[in-house]
């Protein structure tokens, strides 16, 4: 690891902190104000880091969920980490000691990061995806500890902070989108979700959005990498395209 390669981590991650730390202020604002102290609130950043579920938590612990209901909950909420798991075998195979911690903390806004492959050259990217997650997941700790405090210290209407992490999911998008010429993919998510919502409902359309969305991106699977091939082409500058350089 170098101080580069931490620098870069940091400059990349910009944009998630500050979408983290609002959003982990948010949620300590509501576990705080539904009874739960500092540290209980931190020990949830820190050893869960489930973002949305996080949120979702809130109302299972004060309504007194059963453990078989907190549990199929979770797994709808965080059913999409089943597929970004499998994307990521090969990524992360052979980062050693660092795997479990990386399974740990790929959240979506992580996996959009390391995915990238972003990073300076000739650099580990095993070390740049582990200060991606670390760096992400300070910012969840920070922002919940922030928020924490200011529910203890402040007094007001909490309605509507739960729609923070929405915001961020809605950034994320209409960024990936702008910085990318080929809109199929994305097209491809949103249809299937509209169906599998009109066809399944709110409560249960998730994990067969889900599995629509694998089974359409693997059948398009060939045709879309062409097309990112050759966008990759497009925008690399003319003088490396001619085999030139300003190496001096």
């Amino acid at each position: 690891m170098s101080w580069k390669l931490l620098k870069t981590a940091i400059i990349k991650t910009i944009p998630v902190m500050m979408g983290y730390l609002v959003l982990g202020i948010g949620f300590g604002i509501l576990f705080e104000k539904n009874g739960y102290g500092f540290w209980w609130a931190i020990a949830m950043s820190v050893f869960i880091f489930a973002g949305s579920m996080q949120y979702v938590a809130v109302g299972l612990i004060t309504g007194g969920a059963s453990l078989i209901s907190t549990a199929l909950t979770t797994l709808m909420v965080n059913a999409r980490h089943l597929f970004y798991g499998v994307s990521m075998i090969n990524k992360y195979k052979g980062t050693g000691w660092k795997k479990p911690f990386l399974m740990f903390g790929l959240t979506d806004e992580t996996y959009s990061l390391v995915c990238s492959g972003d990073f300076p050259e000739g650099e580990d990217p095993h070390w740049y995806c582990l200060l991606v997650t670390l760096c992400d997941h300070c910012y969840w700790i920070i922002g919940t500890a922030i928020g924490s405090l200011l529910g203890s210290a402040i007094t007001f209407n909490t309605a509507g902070i739960d729609f923070a992490m929405t915001a961020l999911f809605v950034t994320i998008f209409v960024e990936q989108w702008l910085t990318t010429k080929e809109h199929r993919p994305a097209l491809i998510g949103i249809g299937a979700s509209v169906i599998c919502l009109l066809v399944f409902g709110q409560e249960t359309f998730l994990i067969p959005a889900m599995i629509l969305i694998t089974v359409l991106l693997t059948v398009c699977r060939r045709t879309l990498e062409k097309s990112l091939v050759c966008e990759s082409v497009c925008n690399v500058p003319e003088t490396q395209q001619e085999g030139g350089g300003t190496n001096e």
